[in-house]
């Protein structure tokens, strides 16, 4: 999803220093403009903001720590803007990794790479209040909705909430689809029918849209699997269980828990 952020920003008329590990990926952004960096020290260095897109907490923690990382190079003063959707103790060790580290703000977002390139990207914010305002018209590249939720942490943990729940109507789409087909009911009939009925959802239009529910889960679950994985950490360090939207996610047809991924 980075590729078309910075095909945005620049769009928009800023200059991006660009880092990523795939070389096609920097030949294409060269040719549409933005500057190469040769490492993540380099753009650390360089930039006034940081926004890192990153799959998961290892890979964040693999770009930010030591002393190539972004954290020992960050310009005094600098944001970073996480947009990777994991814990808060990441960013906390982070944070704390380097006397001169920038300000981490969690910005995991809602959407697709279509709502980038259309500049409709949902991002939720956590931090300072003074550098959510900082990023924010930089952000306005390729988000329309962005939300300043409050700490740094509660960012994620309503992007984790929201994932969670999620999950749980993507359970209940397939066991719907189960119950359809059980009935004689194809799948393709409910999925076209819930688009349109009360017992619709976006787990069902985006099922829908995949092709079924074996092509949505194949292309969805190692992502819920991730998301879920955290949120559990989460819940679990706050003293919290997850209640009925947990069980709903466990005992659902989808293979959607790490636990469950293991044993199959």
């Amino acid at each position: 999803m980075g590729e078309p952020m910075v095909a945005r920003l620049l769009g928009a008329g800023h200059r991006p220093v660009v880092y990523a590990r795939r070389e096609e990926v920097c030949a294409r952004l060269a040719t549409a403009g933005a500057v190469l960096a040769d490492s993540v020290a380099d753009v650390a260095r360089r930039s006034d903001i940081l926004i890192g897109c990153l799959f998961s907490d290892a890979q964040l923690r693999a770009i930010g720590a030591g002393p190539e990382g972004f954290v020992a190079n960050a310009k005094p003063g600098a944001v970073f803007v996480s947009h990777t959707t994991g814990s808060r103790s990441t960013l906390a060790d982070l944070a704390a990794a380097w006397p001169t580290a920038p300000t981490i703000l969690d910005a995991p977002v809602s959407g697709t790479v279509d709502h980038i390139a259309r500049g409709e990207l949902t991002v939720l914010i956590g931090g300072p209040a003074e550098a959510v305002n900082r990023v924010k018209s930089t952000l306005g590249a390729y988000a329309h909705t962005i939300i300043a939720t409050g700490d740094r942490g509660t960012a994620l943990d309503i992007k984790l909430v929201n994932n969670v729940l999620f999950a749980a109507n993507a359970q209940l789409v397939a066991a719907a689809v189960e119950l359809a087909e059980q009935l004689g009911v194809t799948s393709a009939a409910l999925l076209e029918a819930l688009a349109v009925c009360s017992g619709g959802s976006n787990a069902g239009d985006y099922t829908r849209s995949a092709g079924g529910v074996e092509a949505f889960a194949a292309m969805a679950a190692p992502f819920l699997r991730k998301d879920i994985t955290a949120l559990i950490v989460a819940a679990e360090a706050a003293g919290v269980d997850l209640g009925l939207v947990g069980s709903v996610v466990q005992d659902g047809p989808l293979c959607l828990t790490a636990e469950r991924s293991t044993v199959a």
